[in-house]
């Protein structure tokens, strides 16, 4: 019988370094435009702007709680934590996404208030604060582009993208007011925020429940991978096949293999293992191969037996 495990470099140091220099550069771009809503909100009466400046306050955290989580995921693996911390990454995205819920359903509430009775705003000081707040929120998104593509960093990314969103429609508001004395479009505009807000939550929480449900990854279609280990030189049965993800880009698969008792199962293993990295792209598998009928041949104890041997004893 051979029980083996094959894996490889799941998280390469460069990226985990890339990640954490572009939350930490859109942290700092984040507050200095949630600084600038609160005080432009405050001078314009611009729920609008306020409702923005709520959720860079929020995107703030949540890049301070992504750095954090990235830093426990880059621990190694010790004692009983045989994955190490890989899996804060995930959990930082799930709190981010309940947050955002939360976001959107006060900005929701805030708007539905307003609608009866629009507080007068002030168009021009609305629209520099939304401008500015555009540009700096394209700056952020930008730079965690190009910091990697794991759930925490894309949650992250997922929070500016919608302010960046958001800061449009508050200069589309503003636009209004200026233009045409359309106080009310201040709170519609701020209920859209709060509807794409929460489209964003809804995708975040998902992806982060699938991975702690332990779902197979996206893009992993579990029966093709079982096909394809089957196919294997010298496999005559796959069973037990687990396949789930540790954290973002680290998928796992744990299977038992019979092999036909001419074949070496710790050859077979091997194979098995290179041709799930090279078409699946997993580079960590748990295979406990044996030869066919060795099951057989194991010692097992009856209820009743005196005694206990091979075959049954």
């Amino acid at each position: 019988m051979a029980h083996a495990h094959h894996h490889g470099h799941h998280h390469p140091q460069p990226d985990r370094e890339r990640g954490r220099r572009g939350l930490t550069i859109a942290l700092g771009l984040t507050l200095a435009v949630f600084a600038a809503e609160v005080l432009g909100g405050l001078v314009g009466g611009s729920l609008a702007l306020l409702a923005d400046a709520g959720h860079m306050l929020t995107d703030a955290a949540a890049l301070l709680l992504a750095l954090l989580a990235g830093w426990m995921a880059s621990r190694p693996a010790r004692g009983r934590h045989t994955f190490g911390w890989q899996r804060a990454e995930i959990l930082a995205a799930l709190a981010n996404g309940l947050v955002l819920v939360l976001i959107a359903a006060a900005t929701l509430y805030a708007a539905l208030q307003r609608m009866s009775d629009p507080p007068t705003v002030k168009g021009g000081i609305t629209l520099l604060i939304a401008a500015a707040g555009l540009v700096f929120n394209l700056a952020s998104g930008g730079v965690l582009m190009r910091s990697g593509g794991g759930l925490n960093v894309r949650a992250a990314l997922r929070h500016v993208l919608a302010d960046a969103l958001s800061s449009f429609g508050v200069i589309l508001a503003a636009l209004c007011i200026i233009l045409f004395g359309w106080q009310i479009a201040d709170p519609l505009v701020s209920i859209a925020i709060a509807v794409m807000i929460l489209l964003a939550a809804v995708s975040i929480v998902r992806e982060s429940l699938e991975v702690l449900l332990e779902a197979a990854p996206a893009g992993i279609d579990v029966e093709r991978m079982g096909q394809a280990m089957a196919g294997v030189d010298g496999v005559i049965e796959v069973h037990d096949l687990h396949v789930w993800t540790v954290t973002s880009g680290f998928a796992a698969v744990a299977a038992h293999v019979t092999v036909a008792s001419s074949a070496e199962p710790s050859l077979v293993r091997r194979r098995m293992a290179e041709m799930l990295e090279r078409h699946f792209g997993v580079t960590h598998s748990t295979l406990q191969v044996e030869r066919e009928g060795a099951e057989r041949a194991l010692l097992q104890i009856r209820r009743g037996d005196d005694a206990v041997g091979g075959n049954g004893g």
